[in-house]
């Protein structure tokens, strides 16, 4: 019922030639709305996998200088 009455006051005020034009640009505005929520998710998606594929690297080379620390000082070792 609430509906209706929100209905016809719509009509009242901007005219049934004007509905239309009124239902068509709000259906583009949340075309473009939903448009621009998708590319705000893929640009923090990709900041994301940027972040973590920086991080992987980073592990990388801890990983590939302790390995290279530790096999510089075995050498120097005297048994």
């Amino acid at each position: 019922m609430d509906f209706l009455w929100i209905f016809l006051v719509i009509v009242l005020l901007f005219g049934a030639d004007k509905l239309p034009k009124l239902a068509r640009g709000l259906g583009k505005s949340l075309g473009e709305f939903k448009k621009a929520k998708e590319d705000i998710e893929k640009e923090i998606q990709a900041g994301a996998s940027e972040a973590e594929a920086k991080k992987i690297e980073d592990e990388k080379r801890a990983a590939v200088s302790t390995a290279e620390t530790t096999s510089m000082a075995e050498p120097t070792k005297k048994i």
